[in-house]
């Protein structure tokens, strides 16, 4: 089946491209989500007056992601997690906590252009790409910390001092 495709596509082509795609991906994925249209006679008519539109709004995409990217550059987020001795975190840093922190500070972007292999589950500071277009990605430092390292650290000298006062024996119950 040959397709139109109205809007770009990971790993099948860029907008106002004719590509052959499988029956089953063209009617069930591509169509219904508008991602493309049939390559009819009149329809490849009409992306050929349509292509000047798609190459400005191209361009247009491509210069507001590198703009984007420019802004992100910089930008170091940091998240605290519990963690074990050894630096392994308790729970993880996904996509959508990095996404929900830079909504925060006013980047909408959306969690699937976030790029991790794994979820982050190491403290220390990591470099995490996110594709915010197919030919721009932008670089963001991650930095995860442990939770309470400083009360860790007062906490240690009262256990200590609680520990050479005398245990009191426990009582026994008597349930009769």
């Amino acid at each position: 089946m040959e397709v139109i495709l109205i809007e770009n596509v990971d790993n099948l082509g860029a907008r106002g491209q004719i590509v052959k795609v499988a029956d089953g991906y063209g009617r069930n994925h591509l169509l219904p989500k508008k991602l493309a249209i049939a390559a009819t006679p009149q329809n490849r008519k009409w992306v050929e007056q349509q292509r000047q539109k798609f190459l400005k709004q191209e361009a247009q995409e491509k210069s507001q992601a590198e703009e984007l990217a420019r802004l992100l550059e910089g930008l170091r987020l940091v998240f605290t997690r519990k963690a074990g001795e050894q630096g392994t975190l308790f729970g993880s840093v996904t996509t959508l906590d990095i996404a929900e922190q830079l909504a925060s500070q006013g980047y909408n972007i959306d969690r699937r252009k976030i790029h991790l292999s794994n979820p982050l589950k190491t403290i220390g500071e990591h470099e995490v790409p996110i594709r915010l277009h197919r030919e721009v990605t932008a670089k963001i430092k991650v930095a995860v910390e442990a939770e309470g390292q400083a009360e860790a650290q007062a906490e240690q000298p009262a256990k200590a001092e609680a520990s050479t006062t005398p245990a009191e024996p426990p009582k026994e119950s008597q349930n009769a």
